[in-house]
């Protein structure tokens, strides 16, 4: 279970996927198969490096997915936020001409970025740091009861799965829980394969162990459907001989460097990695907040913070803050999706708690997966008052705020400080700052509503933890330039 699924809205039901193609074929010799692959005998296509590059972020593309469903809707509304005629006020023409709000609808913002991580994939490493295995928090002694997934193999439980880099093998134990909802470390190593193979392989390298009648993959499933206990682990150990001579061949090392943005379904599983490790066994207590007041927890998932992190252009050369930052996901997702500076505030004490648990375990995971992250910064307290966000919100390019709970006197506080912000910063929250209407008039001058530019957008379903219905967000813009013409437009009545 992924951790949009543990957020999501009570009763909400995921789209199940489709199921797989099975061909039944003659299964030639394992030894064969596996020399085939250490030895890299087969070819691997040279691709040209016009395809080459963001090549992460387009293996994907040909899978039918709920992301890619809802990308193919038609594009949401954007609609301004328009003024409505005032009365009893200057008679000077206040039909400032307003700027359209530029976005980037397309790709971010063109910088060049390092994702491997050069510290990962150094073979002179010992490559051990800590981190929550997944034996750690699946065992048959933990209370969260779980039994054998192999009843017919008891001798030995567990067993080392090898990451695409040079670190440490993560242990698992192979058990399966009794409850569905619980943790599931035979799916974690699936997915994990899965995700390895498809972004951090050749082609030609990909297609062999995915082969539906004698790949690795596909006998890794058949093992575990037959509660071949033997099987699995000899399929594991395979796999694990076969990742480490990619590496050190530096296949793995060519596809990293030739990529130049992660696809979001990696990035999926590295947060949902983290956040079974830490937030999971721990997911109750972010239950205990204080109806009707601002101190209320709802998550934006990761999808639609892909999106946010699109349209905004944010880059990693940028300042990313999120206000009111719970347990600190989408401060995560920056770092990793974008590679940029990203901060987070927040009050609630038990989410605190849970974002200081996901920090470090996070760090260990990108490195499992040799990927480089933009520097995080995790900060307790109200943000209002936060000296460390106090100064570094005028250097921020893009500020989230999910406004959605706050107090209308909360909301009007915070508006105050984005006359501060510096131009051009965009603020992205789920209800507008600037009331419908409004409109710059000389008896408001000092407000903070006329230096923000505002664009209503459209989110559609399954991007919120607290509905499954879709949904308005805004992007404010810093832009003064709409009061100093006015300004000037007074000072020459």
């Amino acid at each position: 279970m992924s951790f949009f699924s543990l957020i999501q809205k009570k009763g909400s039901k995921p789209i199940p996927p489709a199921p797989n193609s099975i061909r039944k074929e003659v299964v030639h010799s394992s030894t064969n198969r596996k020399t085939a692959f250490l030895n890299n005998s087969h070819p691997s296509p040279v691709l040209p490096a016009s395809r080459r590059k963001g090549q992460i972020a387009n293996k994907d593309r040909a899978k039918t997915t709920v992301e890619q469903h809802l990308r193919k809707r038609k594009q949401p509304q954007q609609s301004r936020l328009v003024s409505d005629s005032e009365s009893e006020e200057s008679n000077i023409s206040t039909e400032v001409p307003k700027k359209r709000l530029r976005l980037n609808n397309g790709a971010r913002t063109s910088m060049k970025r390092q994702l491997r991580s050069v510290t990962a994939f150094s073979e002179g490493e010992d490559g051990i740091f800590p981190m929550v295995h997944a034996s750690d928090i699946a065992a048959l002694d933990k209370p969260t009861k779980y039994r054998h997934a192999f009843p017919q193999h008891f001798g030995s439980e567990a067993i080392q799965l090898q990451y695409p880099s040079a670190s440490q093998q993560e242990t698992f134990n192979l058990v399966e829980p009794l409850q569905s909802d619980d943790f599931k470390p035979l799916d974690d190593i699936k997915e994990t394969m899965e995700v390895t193979v498809d972004y951090y392989l050749p082609p030609a390298d990909a297609a062999f162990l995915k082969d539906d009648s004698h790949g690795l993959l596909r006998r890794l499933r058949r093992a575990r459907d037959k509660k071949d206990g033997a099987a699995y682990k000899s399929v594991v150990l395979e796999w694990n001989e076969a990742i480490t001579k990619a590496r050190i061949d530096g296949r793995i090392a060519n596809i990293l460097d030739d990529t130049t943005e992660l696809d979001l379904r990696l990035i999926e599983r590295i947060l949902t990695q983290t956040y079974a490790r830490t937030v999971s066994p721990r997911v109750s207590t972010l239950r205990q907040y204080e109806n009707g007041t601002d101190n209320v927890y709802g998550e934006l998932l990761p999808k639609f913070v892909s999106d946010i992190f699109r349209v905004t252009g944010l880059g990693p050369n940028h300042v990313f803050v999120d206000l009111g930052s719970g347990v600190g996901n989408v401060v995560l997702q920056a770092a990793l999706e974008v590679g940029c500076e990203s901060w987070g505030c927040e009050i609630m004490e038990n989410a605190c708690v849970l974002a200081d648990l996901q920090e470090p375990e996070f760090k260990a995971r990108c490195r499992l997966w040799g990927l480089t992250v933009g520097d995080i910064n995790l900060q307790r307290g109200d943000f209002l008052e936060n000296e460390r966000i106090n100064k570094v919100l005028p250097k921020a390019d893009v500020i989230l705020v999910n406004n959605q709970a706050f107090t209308p006197e909360l909301n009007d506080r915070l508006t105050s400080h984005f006359l501060d912000l510096k131009e051009g910063c965009q603020v992205v929250s789920l209800k507008s700052f600037v009331p419908a209407g409004h409109r710059i008039t000389s008896r408001n001058l000092n407000s903070a509503y006329n230096v923000l530019d505002v664009l209503e957008r459209r989110y559609y379903s399954a991007c919120v933890s607290w509905t499954d219905a879709p949904g308005s967000y805004y992007i404010s813009r810093k832009d003064s330039a709409q009061l100093q013409a006015f300004s000037a437009q007074n000072a020459r009545a």
